[in-house]
């Protein structure tokens, strides 16, 4: 009877056992893989967390700005625009831009501190649960605890299998020996470790278990972290258009109001009211030169310039430079100047707005009639604009009494500058519009010079301002 209750007791022990063993050993298994491949991912998405800071993780925060690329291009730039002073623009816009990437560095250093204590600390931890990271780690369920009970249970298991194996082997005495009770009694307290064995082992299979399965349940905040990351990254960037939005209009006002911006390709309301004048520089500065040296010059406004003194010319005009003596010599290159400037107006100086206004007027046939047309026309333009037309019209008619010498007739000034005054605010390359109305403007702006006294009785208007030679400048017997 002992003998087959023994063999009951062990077959019953051992296979119970081993059946739960099995089915929690593969349940196990699965969760550990993954929970393997879950450790080995946040490894990696931690490092490139941490190589995409710019600061240095864990200096206090005084070194940690300090060391931010973009304080020292701050730096730099401040130390460029005091370098530069004020009366410099670029050195005026290095200092304020500089000033403002200060502050986008220090938007930036608590972006990272919020990024290293919010998501990178709790990932290195892998895996905190909801508490702060300064807390005791015993409130946490995480891998390296799982990892910890993984060893634990192993260490029970071998401790299980030995106390059954010595329990084995004092049953298989008690069939051989002689004193049977003797032999019972210690396979009896055998029995008893093996219990108490089995049951440590299956407390430790149950936390284990219980752990594991919680870790999963828990997935939803764990991925929160990465969630935290984007919204961090949102604040931010919302936080550094901020800084960039309260700082752009007041950079944007001062290189408005900075009056050295080049005259090409500027409009004519903006140069003037940007240099406080009432003739625009190239315009003036052009007409001056060539009524002190280009008056009896052959073909002036056809011939045409060298391009390296024109463009010479055109950005000293552009930088509102007094010293021109140097071109006086060069009426050709003048002519070609003040051919670019009006050419190169966003709005030609006759107006976009009346285009159709001066066709119209052209095409009235009865020589008169279009005379008084085109003053009716001429009269709505812009104060600026007919100013601005009143002086170079003044000095085109002035140009062609010496048409004997110069051979530039009201008819030839006009075919050749004509186009650079008016053009049809249509899409095409300049040229393309030139062709299409140069018939219409020649036969706009040739009476005009010829006419010039009467759509301009006032005489020609000389501005205060001194454009040239200081000595025998034409404007002082005018």
């Amino acid at each position: 009877h002992v003998s087959e209750w023994t063999s009951m007791r062990q077959q019953s022990t051992g296979l119970a056992v081993c059946k739960w063993s099995c089915v929690f050993l593969s349940s196990r298994a699965q969760i550990e893989r993954r929970m393997e491949m879950v450790r080995v991912v946040s490894h990696n998405t931690h490092k490139r967390m941490v190589t995409c800071l710019q600061g240095h993780i864990g200096t206090d925060a005084e070194k940690r700005h300090k060391k931010l690329p973009l304080t020292a291009l701050s730096q730099a730039m401040v130390d460029g625009g005091s370098q530069l002073g004020e009366e410099s623009l670029i050195g005026k816009m290095m200092e304020v831009c500089g000033e403002a990437e200060n502050r986008l560095a220090s938007e930036l250093l608590q972006h990272e501190v919020q990024i290293e204590k919010d998501v990178l600390d709790p990932l290195n931890h892998t895996f905190l649960l909801q508490h702060s990271i300064k807390e005791s780690l015993s409130q946490y369920v995480d891998i390296p605890n799982i990892l910890k009970q993984r060893k634990q249970l192993a260490r029970l298991v071998l401790d299980y299998d030995s106390a059954r194996a010595r329990w084995l082997q004092a049953t298989k005495s008690i069939i051989s020996g002689t004193n049977t009770q003797a032999l019972t009694a210690k396979a009896d307290l055998l029995k008893e470790e093996v219990d108490e064995a089995m049951n440590k082992m299956e407390l430790c299979k149950d936390q284990l278990a219980a752990d594991m399965y919680s870790f999963f349940s828990k997935e939803g905040d764990y991925a929160r972290y990465y969630v935290m990351l984007l919204e961090a990254q949102a604040d931010y960037h919302r936080k550094s258009l901020t800084v960039l939005e309260s700082v752009l209009p007041t950079i944007q006002a001062q290189q408005d109001s900075w009056t050295e911006k080049p005259a090409f390709g500027t409009g004519l309301e903006e140069h003037l009211k940007r240099s406080s004048r009432e003739i625009a520089l190239p315009l003036e500065a052009c007409v001056m030169m060539l009524l002190e040296t280009g008056m009896k010059e052959e073909g002036l406004f056809r011939i045409a310039a060298g391009a390296s003194k024109l463009k010479k010319l055109k950005a000293a005009l552009d930088c509102s430079t007094s010293q021109l003596e140097e071109f006086y010599s060069d009426p050709h290159a003048v002519a070609g100047a003040l051919k670019s400037y009006l050419r190169e107006l966003p709005e030609p100086l006759m107006s976009f707005q009346l285009y159709d206004e001066w066709i119209q007027a052209s095409n009235v046939s009865e020589p008169d009639k279009r005379l008084q047309a085109l003053w009716v026309v001429c009269d709505q333009l812009p104060k600026n604009n007919k100013a601005n037309l009143r002086y170079l019209v003044k000095f085109l008619s002035k140009l062609a009494q010496d048409s004997e010498v110069n051979k530039m007739t009201p008819s030839n000034i006009a075919i050749v500058l004509g186009p650079n005054m008016l053009w049809a605010k249509t899409e095409g390359t300049l040229a393309e519009m030139a062709a299409a109305t140069s018939v219409h403007v020649v036969t706009i702006i040739e009476p005009i010079i010829q006419h010039a006294d009467w759509f301009f009785p006032e005489g020609m208007y000389m501005p205060g301002s001194m454009v040239g030679p200081e000595n025998d400048n034409p404007r002082k017997d005018r």
